[in-house]
């Protein structure tokens, strides 16, 4: 990294810095403070449980089957223009 790089990211860093300041000298100040990811339900995380549990089931078949995964995107397709998958 170049001179010229680190002295702009230490402006930024320094502005940066700077902004936090003036937000904590401000009377009631409304902080954006970052508390982690949001929050998902309960069905959220079952369906995703569900989903992983698919593809590990489908990813199975296939090597138990020896078939490539561009006939299964076939067959999945064909599945699901036929309304048998949703």
């Amino acid at each position: 990294m170049d001179e010229r790089e680190k002295l702009r990211k230490f402006r930024e860093l320094d502005d940066a810095f700077a902004e936090a300041l003036r937000e904590l000298e401000k009377p009631n100040p409304k902080l954006d403070i970052p508390t982690g990811p949001p929050v998902r339900s309960l069905a959220e995380l079952e369906a995703e449980e569900q989903q992983q549990a698919f593809e590990r089931r489908l990813k199975s078949l296939m090597k138990e089957y020896a078939q490539p995964r561009e006939s299964v995107a076939v067959l999945l397709r064909t599945l699901q223009s036929l309304g048998r998958i949703a």
